[in-house]
């Protein structure tokens, strides 16, 4: 196993586990919507220790060749890194539970979780608006 499979967290392990058919995808979107990832943003701050100060950070979006904006998240800071360093001025980032970046980024994004590697995924803005949905749903309850 190379070390970009090697699991680093318990999304991570169910990452795996649904790429190679062991979980199903409703699984893995269930464990996703209780883990907590990692939303580089370039904040307007200088950043002290990675650590954005505002309250005004600009998120990682990029655009698919459709012309979707996908959100880009990762499941853990360090998975972020070789992927970031394309990116000047994102080194910085928060690392947040999932439902909490679907409450805060709308529903018209597709998401890249983990871009470039191999423990990695994307969702489609229908997925996206969907799980935002069955969030708020519980959120009221």
């Amino acid at each position: 196993m190379t070390d970009d499979l090697e699991p680093r967290n318990e999304l991570e392990a169910q990452l795996l586990a649904a790429q190679e058919g062991r979980i199903t995808s409703d699984e893995l979107l269930a464990t996703l919507m209780t883990s907590q990832v990692f939303l580089p943003v370039r904040d307007e701050k200088t950043a002290v220790l990675n650590i954005q100060r505002s309250t005004r950070a600009q998120p990682l979006v990029l655009a698919a060749e459709d012309g979707t904006e996908v959100l880009v998240l990762f499941s853990s800071p360090e998975r972020a890194k070789p992927f970031i360093q394309d990116f000047p001025g994102f080194e910085g980032g928060i690392l947040e539970e999932f439902k909490w970046v679907l409450e805060r980024m709308g529903t018209d994004y597709g998401i890249a979780l983990n871009p470039g590697s191999e423990l990695g995924f994307d969702m489609e803005p229908e997925t996206v608006k969907e799980l935002a949905q069955q969030a708020a749903a519980e959120t009221r309850h």
